[in-house]
């Protein structure tokens, strides 16, 4: 592999991965300021999109300037293309992160969720804070294995989603019509936080393997 496409593919590596860490704490603190409707956790978590947005955009010229420059050969290129697609779901996976955070931030100084759900999405930060430690890890090592448990994760959490939109449509939920589009847009979040993770895996596992790319709904 020629010198310089080598340097490119190292940096593209190391930026995906660091957007991995960066999705990841973001999510977790969002989690947390909806949890405790902790304002500055939140406004934290929105400021700090900037730098995934940053990171997404970086991926993306290297990524560019190593198809235009570098020549990339029939294995490369693959990786190229799929590193700009990896860096796009990481972005959107940041942006999803946010969305808690400015719910959390619209609704204080209340919760944004009642009281008897808090523990539903403790456990959807929980499950989301796997799933991108794994992917960041996919990403990192190549060890396609690893898909098999982001699939779990990532079907743990669309179970807790059905939950939650089974308990706001039922004909006893007593918290309104405003809680009610609060949970399930939050919910929502944490759903499609999860799918675009299960996409980045099944990303990296096509250019590890060649399969074809099986698509996620997002």
């Amino acid at each position: 592999m020629d010198a310089a496409l080598s340097r490119h593919l190292d940096v593209v590596k190391g930026d995906l991965i660091r957007m991995t860490q960066l999705v990841g704490s973001a999510m977790n603190r969002a989690t947390q300021a909806l949890l405790d409707a902790d304002l500055a956790m939140a406004e934290s978590v929105i400021a700090a999109d900037a730098q995934i947005d940053i990171l997404a955009s970086d991926v993306e010229e290297q990524c560019l300037d190593a198809i235009a420059q570098d020549s990339p050969g029939s294995s490369e290129l693959p990786e190229l293309i799929g590193a700009l697609r990896i860096a796009a779901s990481l972005e959107r996976m940041g942006d999803l992160a946010e969305h808690v955070a400015k719910q959390a931030r619209l609704r204080y100084p209340r919760l944004s969720i009642p009281q008897e759900l808090r523990g539903t999405f403790a456990e959807m930060g929980g499950l989301a804070e796997a799933i991108v430690s794994k992917t960041g890890s996919v990403i990192a090592t190549r060890d396609v294995a690893l898909a098999a448990d982001i699939g779990r994760h990532d079907a743990e959490v669309d179970r807790l989603h059905r939950e939650l939109f089974t308990i706001v449509l039922s004909s006893s939920w007593p918290h309104g019509v405003e809680s009610a589009i609060d949970v399930t847009l939050l919910s929502r979040y944490y759903e499609r936080y999860a799918d675009h993770a299960v996409s980045v895996t099944r990303r990296v596992v096509t250019i590890v393997t060649g399969e074809p790319y099986v698509g996620v709904s997002l």
